[in-house]
C-alpha cells in the first residue's frame, strides 16, 4: 500500500509538471488553431536561459523565472508577429511547416551554444527530504510542484477576470465579432502567442531542476504537451492540469508495475480511447461556445 501512495503522489507532482509544460500549448492552439511544433524549443529555452542566469546571478533557479518569463514573452511576440502571423495569412498548412522548420533551427542552436549533452539545474535544496507519514517528499519536487500550481491558478486568472483574458476569450469565440468591436486581432493573437511562450518558459525552469535536459529532448516535450491538450481539453488550465496530472500518474503507474519502457505505450493507448469516447477531450474546448 505504501509503495503504491509513494507511485501516486511521484505521479501527480510529475503530472502538475506536465501540466504546465502543456498549458502555453494548450492556449495558442485554442485561440490562435496553430499547432506550435516548436513549442518544446521554447520550454528548453527557459531551462537554459534559467541555467545562464542563475549561474550569472548566483541566485536559486526558481527566483530566475520572472526573468526568463519575460525575456520569453519577448520573443513569442516577435515570432508570432514577424513569423507565424505572416505563414498563417496564407495557408494554415504553411505555419505547421513553420514552427516544424523554427524547431529545428532552433534544436541545432541550442547544441551548438549549449552541448548536446544533459545538464541539470541544481539549487541548494537539491537533496534535501522530509516524511509525511510513510510518504517520502523531496523539497525540490514539492517546490516545483507548487510552483506549477501556482502559475496555472494565475493564468487562469489572466484568461477569466482580466481584460486582456476577456479580449483574449472573445477573440477566440468570434474573431469577426471582435474585429467589429475595434480589437486589433493580430496584436491580441502576438500577445496570447508571448503568453504561451512566457509559460512555456517557466515550465522549462521547473523540468530543468528535476529531469536533466537536452536540446534532444524538444521533440519530447512538445508530443507530451499534444497529449496532454487532447487529453484535458483545449485552452484550459483546468484542462491541462487534469490531463496532465492523468498522464503523470499512467506514466509513474506503468514504470513502477509494468516497466520502465512502457510509459509511452500507455499513454497512447489512454490517448486512442480517449480520442475514441470523448475526441473533445475531458473538459472539451474552452473557447467553443460562442462558435
Amino acid at each position: 500500500m505504501t509503495l503504491i501512495i509513494q507511485t501516486l503522489a511521484d505521479g501527480l507532482v510529475l503530472g502538475g509538471i506536465y501540466a504546465l509544460a502543456a498549458v502555453g500549448f494548450s492556449l495558442i492552439f485554442g485561440v490562435l488553431h496553430v499547432i506550435n511544433l516548436s513549442h518544446g524549443v521554447l520550454v528548453l529555452m527557459g531551462a537554459y536561459l534559467a541555467l545562464t542566469f542563475s549561474a550569472f546571478l548566483h541566485i536559486d533557479p526558481l527566483l530566475t523565472m520572472p526573468l526568463v518569463m519575460v525575456a520569453l514573452f519577448a520573443i513569442g511576440y516577435a515570432y508570432q508577429r514577424l513569423l507565424i502571423q505572416h505563414a498563417v495569412d496564407r495557408s494554415q498548412f504553411g505555419s505547421l511547416l513553420l514552427t516544424f522548420g523554427v524547431g529545428l533551427m532552433l534544436h541545432n542552436v541550442m547544441i551548438w551554444v549549449f552541448s548536446p549533452d544533459m545538464k541539470n539545474i541544481t539549487p541548494t535544496y537539491a537533496f534535501t527530504a522530509f516524511k509525511l507519514g510513510p510518504i517520502a517528499f523531496d523539497a525540490v519536487r514539492v517546490s516545483c510542484l507548487i510552483a506549477s500550481l501556482v502559475l496555472l491558478s494565475c493564468l487562469a486568472g489572466l484568461l477569466n477576470f482580466s481584460p486582456l483574458g476577456r479580449v483574449i476569450r472573445a477573440t477566440a469565440q468570434q474573431t469577426m465579432a471582435a474585429r467589429l468591436c475595434g480589437v486589433n486581432v493580430p496584436h491580441v493573437y502576438a500577445l496570447t502567442f508571448a503568453v504561451s511562450a512566457a509559460f512555456a518558459g517557466a515550465s522549462g525552469i521547473v523540468i530543468g531542476i528535476i529531469l536533466p535536459v537536452s536540446p534532444a529532448d524538444e521533440a519530447t516535450w512538445t508530443l507530451n504537451a499534444f497529449v496532454v491538450v487532447v487529453l484535458g481539453g483545449v485552452g484550459s488550465p483546468a484542462g491541462a492540469l487534469i490531463g496532465g496530472l492523468l498522464l503523470g500518474v499512467v506514466s509513474t503507474l506503468t514504470a513502477q508495475y509494468i516497466g520502465p519502457s512502457f510509459p509511452n505505450v500507455t499513454m497512447f493507448l489512454l490517448l486512442v480511447v480517449l480520442l475514441l469516447v470523448r475526441p473533445q477531450g475531458l473538459l472539451g474546448n474552452a473557447f467553443a461556445a460562442s462558435r
